[in-house]
This record gives structure tokens, sequence and C-alpha cells, in this order.
């Protein structure tokens, strides 16, 4: 899908004008209205820009609003979302997570702080992870019972 109508659904989903949202990203409001209707790219700078004013992440913006609906929206139990409707990204969350969605919102937030210890701590615990998913058996298992002795990574 091109950018400029997933930033257009963006601005509106926030009920942001064409106007308001062009001046907080410090852009013109013609260019606005030509990237929303795909007759330019908007530069790097400028998505960030976007990205900032709507508080979302920059990728955010090359993906419609509802797509995110289905990673936010608490569903009842054993209720499916409508897989026609969303993107490969968010199929692939959903279908990985079983629908739970806490860890990606985790994830999303711990991106958006820009904290770069934050952002080091869970890269270091994803990697942990991916290293145990790997293995047979969790090696603290392997161990004789009663011996205690922490995992390292």
């Amino acid at each position: 899908m091109p950018i400029g109508p997933c930033i257009q659904g963006w601005r509106l989903e926030r009920k942001l004008s064409l106007e308001a949202l062009s001046d907080a990203a410090g852009i013109s409001p013609s260019l606005l209205e030509q990237i929303e209707a795909d007759q330019t790219d908007p530069t790097a700078l400028t998505i960030e820009a976007l990205a900032s004013v709507l508080c979302i992440p920059p990728t955010w913006l090359f993906d419609s609003p509802r797509s995110f609906e289905y990673l936010f929206a608490d569903l009842d139990v054993g209720e499916e979302p409508d897989r026609t409707q969303l993107d490969p990204v968010t199929d692939r969350i959903l279908s990985g997570s079983r629908a739970d969605r806490s860890l990606y919102v985790l994830l999303t937030t711990l991106i958006q702080s820009g904290d770069p210890k934050l952002l080091r701590a869970a890269e270091v615990s994803l990697r942990s992870l991916v290293k145990q998913s790997r293995q047979a058996t969790v090696p603290w298992q392997q161990r004789p019972s009663g011996h205690f002795e922490p995992p390292s990574d």
C-alpha cells in the first residue's frame, strides 16, 4: 500500500486537520496534501516528523491504522480476527503470539522510548530467548534434582 493513504488514515484516526498536522510536523500543507495524494514521496525526515506528531513509530506510517486495531483490541476467547483485513506483518505477529499482544506492545514501547540502555536490555533478553528456544531442553532442566544453578547466557 502506498504511504500517502496510510499517512492520511493516521491523520484522520487522530482527528487532525491537514493544516494542524502539517504545522506540527513543520511542513507546508500543500506538501502534506501532495504526499497524501501520492503525488510525491516524503523524505525520511518528513516521515519521522509526521510519526512524531502522530505519536507512533515511523514504520507504522506504512500501514493503515486499522491493522493495528487487531494488535491492541481485546478479542473474546476463541474469537479470531478477520485475516483478510490484515497486512502480512500484523498477521505474523498475531499468529506467533496466538493473539497475546502484550509482548508486541512492550517492545513497541521500548523502541519508541529510544533509551539505549532499555533497547540493549531488550536485545539481550530476546537473544537469550532465541538461544533457549533453539535448544531441545532448557539448560537448567538437565541438572539433577536438588541442584540449582541459574542459567548463564
